[in-house]
């Protein structure tokens, strides 16, 4: 059966059950989301896009039932997690919306494919919620991205590179974190803090450098255009790069810095962050970025 979005309280005798858990506490949850992973058999916590605090982890499962912790294996092979959806309900829970992710899309494709019904509870999202609440227009946001840590040898510039085409286009980037030094998805997760993130964007910064003095290319037209585009943006001096730090958005923890990428590294940040990068702002969104700035000593 395909896979739909839920509008009522019925639930299936059997199936899968997508809920959104929000931003990280169960006052962020929807009644239907909740009643939803109350009614299920069985309930999986995804725990390696995003975290929940722990304590209200404990919260919610004193509310609806004992959840087990899931990770990436088990929702890219979720062999396992259909089986036992065809026999029961099985309730999945991710923590922001549980559309955002496309793995989360490819499960719901997958679980239509098997024949199971698969109903969606929507959940707010970083990718709303942050934007909102800095104070920046939401119709001015480009493509988003995610800030990896280096792995070895390894290091990913395409963050610094989108960041770079979309301020080449006047829109902001919503930058999101990385959980997991290993990128295995398995555990032994580590969300990134403020200096993590500059590390790894000052190792694409020298990355790109290195490479900035080289022949555009004249066969592919669109990868000489990023290319200039990026080095337009590093003309910029890094530690002054305008970022916007956001911590544990949707709680009682939220806080919102207004700093500099040479600032960045000092701030301690909360459990979970993500960056802002602003392109150009208008009088509002100036005066909303202020608010978040740190006062002058």
């Amino acid at each position: 059966m395909a896979a739909e979005e839920n509008d009522d309280n019925s639930l299936p005798s059997t199936g899968l059950l997508l809920i959104g858990m929000g931003m990280g506490s169960i006052e962020g949850m929807t009644r239907a989301a909740i009643e939803a992973a109350k009614g299920a058999d069985h309930r999986r916590y995804e725990a390696y896009t995003a975290l929940w605090p722990e304590a209200e982890l404990k919260r919610l499962e004193a509310e609806v039932g004992p959840i087990e912790r899931v990770m990436r294996p088990e929702v890219e092979h979720p062999e396992a997690l259909f089986s036992l959806a065809k026999e029961s309900l099985v309730a999945l829970l991710v923590v922001g919306d549980p559309l955002q992710a496309t793995t989360h899309v490819d499960l719901q494709l997958r679980a239509e494919m098997a024949g199971l019904e698969c109903h969606v509870y929507h959940g707010i999202s970083i990718t709303t919620v942050a934007t909102g609440a800095v104070g920046l227009s939401n119709y001015r946001f480009g493509r988003q991205v995610t800030l990896t840590y280096p792995y070895g040898d390894w290091i990913a510039t395409s963050p610094l590179e989108l960041v770079a085409v979309n301020w080449s286009r006047n829109l902001h980037t919503l930058v999101l974190l990385d959980l997991d030094p290993t990128g295995q998805g398995t555990g032994e997760q580590r969300p990134m803090k403020p200096a993590d993130a500059v590390h790894s964007m000052r190792l694409m910064w020298e990355k790109v450098d290195l490479r900035k003095d080289e022949p555009l290319s004249e066969e592919f037209l669109l990868l000489a255009q990023e290319q200039a585009i990026v080095n337009g943006y590093m003309m910029q001096a890094f530690d002054g790069l305008p970022v916007v730090l956001c911590s544990d958005m949707g709680t009682v923890d939220q806080q919102i810095v207004t700093t500099t990428l040479g600032a960045l590294a000092e701030e301690p940040g909360g459990r979970l962050n993500c960056l802002i990068f602003p392109a150009g702002t208008s009088e509002v969104e100036e005066k909303a970025l202020l608010r978040w700035k740190r006062s002058e000593e």
